[in-house]
């Protein structure tokens, strides 16, 4: 009787058992492929919405302080040099052409800007008769107060009201910049004007910091 080889079994894997290798593989990359677009989801959920809800409630906190020393209307007259504390209510901005009434705080930095619209530390203050009020907001983020931005046109009020007085405000230019804030005349945006003029700056375009969107306005009596 002639015998028969037996086959090799290391040499010939069964294939049952690749298949099971394969199909772990594949659940463990579909799962991790899934834990990072959830990791993603929940950054854009973040920072699309969850900041708003942080910026609100800062928002809340400024306004029950500001309101009443705005409603005192504390006299202008020989006031104390302004004490610039990044963070602290300088005004309460409206702009009834895009629904906005918020607190401005001082300062431009992160953490300021978190809360809300920013004044420009080195800029003029509403209740000055003469200089540039620069104030700065988010156009995506913490509440988005300058979404709509580009939706003024000339004419359109900006009222803010400080502790000193309510100062009105008239659009008199919209104009797009490069990051740096330089207007097509060479100027910077944040030069101070004889005049009293507010100037306002965000992002452009939305979910972008290819550029600035300006709105200029003068201040009206």
């Amino acid at each position: 009787m002639q015998d028969v080889e037996a086959p090799d079994r290391a040499a010939t894997p069964e294939p049952r058992v690749k298949r099971r290798k394969r199909g772990r593989i594949l659940k463990v990359t579909g799962l991790m492929l899934i834990l990072a677009a959830l990791g993603v989801g929940a950054f854009i959920w973040w920072n699309l919405w969850g900041t708003g809800f942080a910026a609100r409630a800062a928002q809340n906190d400024l306004r029950a302080e500001f309101q009443p020393r705005v409603e005192a209307r504390i006299p202008l007259e020989a006031p104390e040099p302004a004490v610039k504390v990044p963070g602290d209510a300088v005004a309460i901005i409206r702009i009834p052409a895009i629904e906005v009434d918020l607190v401005v705080v001082e300062g431009t930095g992160t953490e300021s800007l978190k809360k809300g619209p920013g004044h420009y530390t080195d800029t003029a203050y509403p209740w000055d008769d003469t200089g540039r009020v620069g104030i700065a907001g988010h156009r995506t983020t913490y509440g988005a107060p300058f979404w709509s931005l580009n939706e003024l046109r000339i004419g359109d009020r900006i009222v803010l009201a400080t502790e000193h007085g309510i100062f009105e405000y008239r659009v008199s230019r919209r104009v797009i910049t490069p990051p740096s804030g330089i207007l097509p005349s060479g100027a910077w945006v944040l030069d101070q004007t004889e005049q009293p003029t507010l100037v306002l700056t965000t992002c452009n375009p939305r979910f972008s910091a290819a550029e600035r969107l300006i709105v200029i306005a003068d201040r009206v009596e």
